[in-house]
């Protein structure tokens, strides 16, 4: 299994931190962090873990590493049930929650920016062994569309194809 730190910063904050001098250069500057359901709060049971994520004024990048921190040693310890984590799923989910919390703090660092993240549903992918009916083409259609919205669109919010849905 991976871990959850370094995916998240492999696969989603390094590229924006390495991309950050372009993107300011930019009157028209988009993120779309593509993420899941599976990362909505309700999926965490860790009350702490879910509060860091929740409580956007005081959520930093600091404050999710010590979430991940705190995660990938009680995943190590075999502790995950006990200490409140998800168990099916867990690195999914946590990675998940973590990635639309840093979606978050991207937008409240740079509110000119349009940070937004989306599920775009189940679609059918290597990853998931082709089992899902929503064809490749489906699924970017949403992150499509937050692209092009006009500059005055929607910042820090999660998406479900077309919709805003909660992060909870």
């Amino acid at each position: 299994m991976s871990l959850p730190k370094s995916a998240c910063k492999q696969t989603t904050i390094a590229p924006v931190e390495a991309l950050l001098p372009l993107l300011q250069l930019s009157n028209s500057t988009r993120i779309i962090n593509v993420s899941s359901l599976m990362g909505h709060l309700k999926y965490i049971p860790n009350e702490w873990a879910k509060g860091v994520f929740s409580e956007i004024k005081s959520l930093t990048e600091e404050r999710l590493d010590e979430v991940l921190s705190e995660f990938l040693k009680d995943f190590k310890e075999g502790t995950l049930e006990n200490k409140g984590w998800p168990v099916d799923f867990s690195n999914y989910s946590v990675l998940k929650a973590a990635l639309n919390a840093y979606t978050r703090i991207v937008a409240k660092e740079y509110p000119f920016f349009q940070v937004n993240c989306i599920c775009p549903g189940y679609v059918k992918t290597d990853i998931n062994g082709n089992i899902y009916y929503q064809m490749i083409e489906d699924g970017a259609e949403g992150p499509v569309r937050l692209a092009l919205l006009p500059d005055n669109g929607s910042i820090g919010l999660f998406f479900f194809h077309n919709d805003v849905t909660t992060f909870d």
